[in-house]
């Protein structure tokens, strides 16, 4: 036996070529109230954070800072530049804005109304969940749309950083969930669930094939929510 080769396992390296997504949900944010409605920005739901999403921020920085991050994408809604914020300061890194990192756009439920529906046990919400569809709500973003630039997104994110980057993306939960849905090929509310300041990770490959390498790591937070609103 001394004369045969031995073959250890060993941890999981991204293969040459490909490009590693390192996917952040926001932290938490304000508190939504029954007739006082968010701020919005193009028809979305634009809350600050929460003192809870503050320090969720706070962690995901200091976990993150370690990393050889190349670039750091932010989305339109500013949930996601101040989750951002600690890393790009510990990093010395301006956040890119990216449309399409959207939250899925929640039609005549956005401005909180959603929140206080779910809350509430409401039936429409009940529906959304059963049919896997946002669109289930009045004039929603279908399905098929939020896939459609999701994917988009990612395959900007990895032509703008390239082959063997790192990319840390701040994004929603919903625009999340899609993206693992994709990378897995499951069904389409299988990844919703992700909770505030958690942390994900998307390996793209140099074939173009996507895989997930895990999913809502939340073991650096010292306070969690989520993964409603």
């Amino acid at each position: 036996m001394k004369d045969r080769d031995s073959f250890e396992q060993t941890p999981y390296r991204p293969p040459p070529g490909a490009t590693e997504v390192i996917l952040v949900r926001h932290g938490a944010s304000a508190a939504a109230m029954e007739g006082v409605k968010f701020p919005l920005v193009d028809g979305r739901s634009d809350p600050h954070l929460s003192d809870a999403g503050r320090s969720q921020a706070d962690s995901v920085g200091e976990r993150l800072a370690i990393e050889d991050v190349d670039a750091i994408y932010v989305s339109p809604l500013r949930r996601t530049h101040e989750t951002a914020a600690p890393l790009a300061e510990a990093l010395g890194m301006e956040p890119r804005m990216l449309p399409d990192l959207a939250e899925v756009f929640l039609g005549d439920f956005e401005g909180g109304e959603y929140r206080v529906r779910a809350a509430r046990g409401d039936e429409v919400i009940k529906r959304v969940f059963a049919e896997e569809r946002w669109d289930v709500i009045p004039n929603a973003e279908s399905f098929e749309d939020l896939g459609a630039r999701v994917r988009g997104a990612i395959d900007q994110i990895a032509a703008e950083v390239g082959p063997n980057g790192i990319a840390v993306t701040f994004a929603h939960g919903a625009v999340i969930g899609e993206i693992c849905r994709q990378a897995t090929s499951s069904r389409p509310f299988a990844f919703v669930h992700a909770d505030n300041g958690s942390i994900s990770r998307l390996v793209i490959q140099d074939d173009g094939r996507w895989l997930l390498r895990s999913f809502n790591d939340i073991a650096h937070l010292a306070v969690t929510t989520g993964p409603v609103g």
